[in-house]
């Protein structure tokens, strides 16, 4: 009798996920990695089978049940796909389930419709005798004709009766093909020839060898904004293909996706695009044809990981920084941790491109572990943009309260007058959850731990390090000014100042309510790249990788607010924005001018950001991280501790940082564990939150002891390794 172990596909914890079910003569077809309905308990559920043997149910202490049925009419899953899933779910601590939907189209298992439409092909050779005796027949004639060249035609649209009169003649055929969606389809873009730089040649030789040799070696390619590290990207993918290998090429945001697209879509003819804002039945025919190998490029967000792609031969993650390529939900992984683990598998080179690498990264370049290429130079030598940076504190004082600073106001007016274009970028990271005097530029923190105190809807300051808890002030302890306010802007209320002040303006937003539909970032993107405006403002979407020759000037407002979150990379934040904000101007032969505003002007993060300078700021953060055992001296793991008691639940939390404590002190290494403190949002719908957040240099050993205490089954518990949000 065949028994197969099936993974199935429920949110278990607490127990394992693997139960035996026998094959039915029937469904003996079906085999590793089909996706089964199996019956579970009292319902019908649906899994994946992870073993075939033969057996015998006398062998189990349990009443065997059968498997009910097949949902695909062939196996989803690759062996790779299971081997990923099974080291996603090791690493991760978390079910073999969730970490298997993360290969699927959508979270449940279920047959995915396809799409057919009826066709008609030659049944023979159409030759020019053919054509000859239809001239007299015009119809048929043009049909024909249509068929010689295109080989088949929908029906859709043509006569029945010419139609079946061609198909008694025994010159076509009727049948169906399958339609295969693809909404990027229509993006045509003519060849260019680029010249290669001399320091853009010397990156493609040097990670071509890797490829050629079809091992496993990271890169950092650490290249200013406008430095042509997306012809890197293409030059290398073009040699995976000359050697009959696929290329996968991450982005952080949708928005980015269809410039990418068409820059790829100049060289290469079978590139495919996945992410999220695509349809569940767009991503199944995505995923059916790189299973047939139609594909030789997916170009997408983190989710384009896991299509079933074999013999990747380079994997890029573009802008490595960005945090967007971390999954907020459980499966908790970072993309940038999964690519560099598949191109081993892959034996391919991962290339991590940045014009702000993140502290990690070039923290490992630095060390070794990653070979750091540079290209200093934007292409055909175009400068860098001029930057300046305006104190609001002096515009309050010269009594102007407007979001806008005088100076920006003014390059606003003067670039529009030139018939060019301005990116505005609002930063509302840290969006009205601080206090601040505008006159002084004081922000209220906490007076144990010197954290900025979060600003909660009940109306009270705390900090989360310390729970110190505090009435907000009406007036500034430090100087007495009432210009004191729970800080931010939104997106709407800059728009009615720009309309105020630039009525002749012509502006577009791109922010959350103006991007939820299919697509609309991209039309926007597509409205402001053919001039139908003149400003282009939103949050930090705006800021990222776009590349339009007529964008001279940028203005970034509230550039230091993230400094102002408690958090230890709020300074790499603040930065990181300032510097990609500030590479959107400038990018053709005509100079790039930036306004910054910030209150903070002194702060390093800002200084460094300003000048554009990564070096400088690396050195002087580094520093601080080293001290205080941040990464990348240390990995994070953040144990997310929930209950209906707050009381208990804080008493768990503790009695998990003893047992920690316990442990950790007898071994050799340095790991260390902080809190419970209350989470960002303390309490949400009855269910209390505490934190515990460990820094090892041991992460195997951490990964074990959290095995151990089966601290990953437990319902209250929620493991999130390298997190980006501490709170």
């Amino acid at each position: 009798m065949i028994i197969a172990d099936v993974c199935a596909n429920v949110p278990i914890k607490n127990s394992n996920q693997i139960f035996s079910y026998i094959v039915p003569d029937e469904l003996n077809h079906v085999g590793v990695g089909w996706r089964v309905i199996v019956p579970f308990g009292h319902q019908s559920i649906d899994g994946f089978i992870m073993r075939v043997y033969d057996g015998e149910p006398s062998q189990f202490d349990f009443e065997l049940k059968a498997i009910a049925g097949a949902i695909d009419d062939e196996a989803w899953f690759t062996p790779p796909m299971i081997l990923a899933a099974q080291w996603l779910a090791n690493f991760y601590l978390c079910p073999l389930s969730q970490t298997m939907t993360l290969f699927m189209p959508g979270r449940r298992s279920k047959k995915i419709s396809a799409r057919y439409e009826k066709i008609i092909e030659p049944a023979v050779e159409i030759t020019d005798e053919i054509l000859s005796a239809f001239k007299n027949k015009r119809a048929q004639l043009k049909i024909l004709e249509e068929l010689r060249s295109k080989n088949f035609l929908p029906t859709v649209g043509l006569s029945r009766p010419i139609v079946k009169r061609l198909i008694e003649s025994g010159l076509i055929v009727e049948t169906q093909r399958r339609v295969l969606r693809d909404s990027y389809e229509s993006i045509r873009a003519e060849e260019k020839i680029f010249e290669l730089t001399d320091e853009q040649s010397a990156a493609v030789e040097t990670i071509s060898r890797s490829i050629v040799e079809r091992r496993h070696r990271g890169f950092l390619l650490h290249g200013v904004t406008g430095s042509g590290k997306t012809q890197v990207y293409i030059e290398l993918t073009d040699r995976v293909r000359r050697m009959g290998r696929r290329a996968v090429i991450l982005v952080p945001e949708i928005a980015l996706t269809g410039q990418i697209v068409v820059e790829f879509k100049r060289r290469f003819s079978d590139v495919i695009v996945i992410h999220s804002a695509l349809s569940i039945g767009e991503r199944a025919d995505a995923f059916f044809k790189i299973r047939n190998g139609d594909v030789g490029v997916v170009i997408g967000a983190r989710s384009a990981l896991f299509t079933p792609i074999d013999d990747v031969g380079l994997f890029v993650i573009d802008e490595e920084q960005d945090h967007s390529y971390k999954q907020d939900h459980a499966p908790h992984y970072h993309a940038r941790v999964v690519a560099e683990q598949f191109a081993r598998l892959h034996g391919a080179p991962l290339v991590l491109g940045s014009a702000t690498p993140s502290l990690e990264s070039y923290h490992r370049a630095l060390s070794g572990e990653l070979e750091l290429l540079r290209l200093s130079r934007r292409i055909d030598d175009r400068p860098l943009p001029t930057v300046e940076c305006v104190d609001m504190r002096s515009e309050l004082k010269a009594r102007n309260r407007s979001v806008l600073s005088r100076a920006l106001l003014n390059l606003l007016k003067e670039t529009i007058e030139r018939g060019e274009q301005a990116i505005l970028l609002l930063n509302r990271r840290g969006y009205s959850t601080f206090v601040m005097c505008r006159a002084c530029g004081l922000v209220i923190k906490c007076p144990e731990c010197s954290l900025p105190m979060v600003y909660h809807d009940d109306g009270k300051l705390r900090c989360h390090r310390c729970e110190i808890e505090r009435e907000p002030p009406t007036v500034c302890p430090k100087c007495g000014s009432k210009y004191i306010k729970y800080f931010g802007s939104g997106t709407q209320k800059l728009e009615e100042v720009l309309k105020e002040q630039l009525p002749t303006a012509r502006i577009l937003r791109m922010d959350r309510d103006t991007t939820t539909r299919r697509f609309s970032h991209q039309r926007i993107l597509d409205r402001f790249r053919a001039h139908e405006a003149d400003i282009l403002f939103g949050t930090q979407m705006v800021a990222k990788g776009h590349d339009i020759a007529s964008v001279t000037a940028v203005g970034i407002l509230s550039a230091d607010a993230s400094l102002n979150m408690p958090d230890f990379r709020s300074s790499e934040t603040c930065f990181m924005l300032i510097t990609q904000a500030a590479g959107r101007a400038g990018r053709s032969d005509r100079a790039g001018q930036v306004i910054v505003q910030a209150y903070n002007v002194e702060h390093a993060a800002v200084v460094f950001g300003c000048r554009q300078d990564y070096e400088g700021f690396f050195a002087d953060e580094i520093l601080k991280r080293e001290e205080l055992f941040y990464p990348p001296f240390s990995r994070l793991i953040k144990l997310l501790i929930v209950g209906r008691d707050k009381a208990l639940t804080k008493s768990r939390a503790a009695e998990i940082a003893e047992q920690f404590r316990a442990e950790f002190a007898r071994l050799e290494g340095r790991s260390e564990i902080m809190g419970p403190t209350s989470a960002m949002i303390a309490c949400w719908k009855g269910v209390h939150r505490f934190v515990l957040l460990i820094k090892t240099t041991e992460l195997d050993r951490v990964r074990g002891f959290l095995r151990s205490h089966a601290l990953h089954r437990r319902d209250d518990v929620t493991i999130d390794i390298d997190p980006l949000a501490l709170l």
